[in-house]
């Protein structure tokens, strides 16, 4: 997928996400793990209109691998510092690489920070692989999980066809039709409880390799899915793809969400902005409220931030993939104190890399370490 919007890869495609996925132990358990599903390498066509950025990677360009930095032991500083507090109402799936390695490695240096301000916080869980006959009971694994602790789940449907414009990313359902049969499964496993639902990055956003009719039969797809789910489930809280603050102008991306049926209460909640990207709260907060203003439809609609890796803004050079200064931003909540934004997420899980300081989608301890550090 382009680097303007956003960078998840999984496997050989994607960064940056914790993917549900069947790894062959059964229907009844989900287990986020990385696949070959995406990448998202979100780059704009044309030069970013933010103030803030200058995006100039293309989308084709290829991961060019960079050397790790080295890794210092935690300073008595850092052990010291209080970590970042924990949302009460959002819930942490306890399956994800970064648990998986935070176990594994007990007496690594880097382990309590990595731990306490990444393995603590609550992430996204994504469903990234087309796989309709295990999809509803991976997703009521994670539902019921947030439902029994009374907490708020975020997973991410990333199966339309034709993602990421035939690029790493590629993949997710054969056809529309499929995706459509595909949905009406993941929302069977959405249950009766809250649960925030990031439908399709860089769908609506990337769009610009599509015909028209292409675009026409994709954005009613869309529209569906939000309907689906909001049927299947009053309590789920759904949110299309606004791409991010260095993209589109606003009042383009709100015309492409308004075909899709972003507008609608009956499919959405409203916007997902600079998921898997670097962009600052502050811009991302701007935008989105232009992207609302822009879109009309009822009061209601809010937005939510991806705010995994943007502590220290986008790089300047454009830079995608796992550049080097970036830090972990604001913690997942869903209380902002910001009218019309509706939480913070952490949409891609950090450390899981893009594909320069580990293989593509993999939990990389030396990236986490930076970014947390």
């Amino acid at each position: 997928m382009v680097a303007a919007a956003s960078v998840v890869v999984a496997v050989g495609t994607a960064t940056g996400m914790m993917s549900a996925l069947d790894d062959g132990r059964g229907s009844d358990e989900a287990r986020p793990e990385v696949t070959d599903s995406p990448t998202l390498d979100l780059r704009p066509p044309a030069p970013s209109p933010s103030p803030s950025v200058t995006e100039s990677a293309s989308p084709s360009a290829s991961v060019k691998r960079k050397p790790a930095s080295p890794t210092p032991s935690p300073t008595k500083t850092e052990k010291k510092q209080e970590t970042t507090a924990v949302s009460t109402r959002l819930y942490r799936h306890p399956e994800s690489q970064v648990l998986d390695w935070v176990r594994d490695n007990p007496g690594d240096a880097r382990q309590d920070v990595i731990r306490s301000r990444i393995a603590d916080q609550p992430a996204a869980v994504w469903f990234a692989d087309y796989t309709p006959a295990t999809i509803t009971a991976r997703v009521r694994a994670v539902t019921s999980g947030g439902a029994a602790q009374g907490r708020v789940p975020v997973v991410v449907a990333y199966g339309i066809p034709g993602r990421d414009c035939g690029g790493a990313s590629e993949g997710g359902a054969p056809d529309l039709d499929a995706y459509d049969a595909w949905i009406d499964r993941f929302a069977a496993g959405l249950g009766s409880g809250e649960v925030v639902v990031i439908l399709e990055p860089d769908s609506i956003a990337q769009v610009d390799c599509l015909s028209a009719g292409q675009r026409a039969d994709r954005f009613a797809s869309l529209a569906r899915a939000g309907r689906t789910f909001k049927d299947a489930n009053p309590k789920a809280r759904v949110y299309f793809d606004a791409g991010h603050s260095g993209w589109h102008p606003a009042a383009k991306q709100a015309d492409l969400l308004r075909q899709a049926g972003a507008a609608s209460a009956a499919s959405s909640d409203g916007v997902f902005s600079n998921v898997s990207n670097f962009h600052r709260t502050a811009d991302e907060i701007a935008y989105d409220r232009r992207v609302l203003d822009a879109l009309g439809g009822p009061a209601s609609l809010g937005a939510v931030i991806d705010t995994s890796r943007n502590g220290n803004g986008a790089p300047p050079d454009g830079e995608w993939c796992d550049p080097d200064g970036r830090k972990l931003g604001r913690a997942p909540t869903l209380s902002t104190g910001e009218a019309r934004i509706d939480g913070y997420l952490w949409v891609k899980l950090p450390g899981e890399s893009d594909g320069c300081k580990g293989s593509p989608g993999t939990f990389t301890p030396s990236y986490a370490y930076d970014l947390a550090r």
